[in-house]
């Protein structure tokens, strides 16, 4: 099987003798910036629809999965098969309406059983269990901000519709405007980010990934920037070597042009 042949692949790449010096050099700490990069890199190959690398990143993304699992069994915590066996045994504990007798109506109710599930699970690990735990700092800042909102309307502190979010932003606004005015750089970060932080439960009101929108912002900026500069290097010279009034009207025209 393809799964077992990674694995072998794995277990050779780290082979104290024969295997790659700088495979056998990695830990967990090491490796986990480059499974995040790998994420963001199939997140952006789906966002372009271009299946062919979607499938080569899902192989990447699994074999860090692979490559952080022969690291734990290596130490002797666990292995490969401990993972896939915990995360069907929770997938299974957590649709207990597809493995057992309960019924669920909408995908909304079952949305409100696994968070459910998910908080059980954390009392009974002892952990805390409030409406807010479990929400990793580890993810993008406002994929966190989305989700810490998602968790404090599930018991309804939350804002009646998207109209207040926009009130909320423009006294956000006014309050980061105060903050630059008085030229404190704490105060002018901390009314930033709490603007930030309220355009992201905007998003989530207006069911809008609120990462991928920024990202796609990012992405429409990079082509119109790209056109520019291919505007002027037709005239051998770049963004520099003009002033702000001419880089505006190029702009525009990349704008027409790129969309």
């Amino acid at each position: 099987m393809a799964i077992e042949r990674l694995l072998a692949v794995m277990a050779r790449l780290r082979d104290p003798e024969r295997g790659c010096p700088w495979d056998r050099e990695q830990t967990w700490r090491t490796i986990a910036p480059h499974t995040i990069e790998e994420a963001y890199e199939l997140a952006d190959a789906i966002e372009r629809g271009d299946v062919a690398h979607v499938r080569d990143e899902l192989g990447d993304l699994l074999f860090q999965v692979v490559f952080q699992a022969r690291i734990a069994e290596e130490q002797g915590l666990f292995g490969f098969e401990d993972v896939a066996g915990a995360i069907s045994d929770k997938l299974e504990r957590r649709h207990p309406h597809v493995f057992g007798d309960v019924d669920v109506g909408s995908a909304a109710e079952q949305s409100e059983a696994w968070e459910r599930h998910k908080a059980e699970e954390r009392r009974a690990r002892d952990e805390r269990s409030g409406a807010l735990d479990g929400v990793t700092l580890g993810l993008p800042a406002l994929t966190r901000a989305t989700k810490l909102g998602q968790r404090a309307a599930r018991v309804g502190f939350d804002w009646p519709g998207a109209e207040g979010v926009l009130d909320k932003i423009r006294e956000e606004l006014a309050e980061l405007q105060g903050a630059v005015a008085t030229g404190l750089a704490d105060h002018v970060r901390e009314e930033l980010g709490d603007l930030l932080f309220s355009v992201a439960q905007l998003a989530r009101h207006l069911q809008i990934d609120a990462e991928g929108a920024l990202r796609a912002a990012g992405g429409k900026f990079e082509r119109r920037f790209c056109r520019m500069e291919e505007l002027l290097a037709e005239r051998g010279i770049g963004p520099e070597d003009v002033g702000a009034e001419e880089l505006e009207e190029l702009w525009a025209r990349a704008k027409l042009e790129r969309g």
